[in-house]
């Protein structure tokens, strides 16, 4: 049977000087786990304007469902100002406030919530009161709760965090979140040591890095798995750990060991990485070429 997917949280522009872009992590997730075949959710909100009807579209063409995509007649869509005039040093404004902050409960979100398999979940989109106390509720659903945690200053507090984390029984860290967690909670400076302490800390039932040209890691029930990743010509890495963990969801939630989660969802990473955007379109045997590599 097909697994169902929510994902909760961030759909918009990211606007650069020349274009917009679409994307906001929860969405890409999204997009991927679409195109892999699982059966997926976005709980969101759009403002009632054109970027909002262009962000419909846009995932409408992925086939993504829109009955959880919510409209705002007061705050606009979603957008991120990207000024990349120095590429040593990309500055971005993530806009505020915009619709998805104010994500509202509904009778299809609790109906959704109460037959789903997983539930992908940030930070970011927790950064105003009222979209958090909707994800607070959606995680009272008993499905499997999958945190990207996604920091993005100075969207988090140390008590966010430990909100969000004591929900989640699977956690999805990049090393530069790694390091600025363990600042909070004082972890061990080797790798292996901090993903046991966090696990323990928090119940986790598997944590997992990303590397980035390095590959990913796993730590789970006191094994350490890693992959070294694929050596590919990198076009954009934008979007490539969002494809990684749509491919580690749907491997996870089909049983797979965690060699082959680490390996697909490596490949599909590399992958994404080797064109424009965050979610392009690809084929099954694009993935199994990057593994031939």
């Amino acid at each position: 049977m097909v697994k169902k997917i929510i994902c909760f949280g961030e759909m918009l522009w990211d606007v650069f000087p020349k274009e917009s872009i679409a994307g906001g992590a929860p969405m890409n997730v999204a997009l991927h786990l679409q195109h892999l075949g699982l059966d997926v959710k976005m709980i969101s909100k759009v403002g009632d304007d054109k970027p909002g009807r262009k962000l419909l579209a846009f995932t409408e063409k992925y086939g993504l469902n829109h009955d959880l995509i919510q409209v705002d007649k007061e705050f606009p869509t979603g957008s991120v100002l990207v000024d990349n005039q120095d590429k040593e040093n990309i500055k971005y404004e993530i806009v505020k406030p915009v619709a998805w902050d104010h994500i509202q409960w509904s009778e299809e979100i609790d109906k959704a919530a109460r037959n789903v398999d997983a539930i992908v979940f940030g930070s970011l989109a927790a950064r105003n009161e009222e979209s958090m106390e909707t994800l607070f509720k959606l995680l009272e659903a008993p499905a499997l709760k999958i945190l990207d945690i996604n920091l993005r200053p100075p969207y988090y507090t140390a008590d966010l965090l430990d909100r969000l984390m004591t929900k989640a029984d699977i956690l999805k860290i990049n090393e530069d979140e790694l390091t600025l967690l363990a600042d909070f909670y004082d972890l061990p400076s080797q790798m292996e040591a901090a993903l046991e302490k966090l696990s323990e800390l928090f119940s986790f039932e598997l944590v997992c890095i990303t590397l980035g040209s390095k590959g990913a890691a796993i730590y789970q029930d006191g094994e350490f798995i890693n992959h070294p990743g694929y050596p590919v010509e990198v076009q954009d890495t934008v979007g490539s750990g969002d494809a990684f963990l749509a491919g580690f969801i749907s491997k996870y939630l089909a049983k797979e060991s965690p060699e082959k989660i680490l390996d697909f969802a490596c490949a599909l990473g590399a992958l994404v990485a080797t064109f424009n955007g965050g979610t392009p379109q690809y084929k099954d045997e694009d993935i199994e070429a990057i593994k031939s590599i």
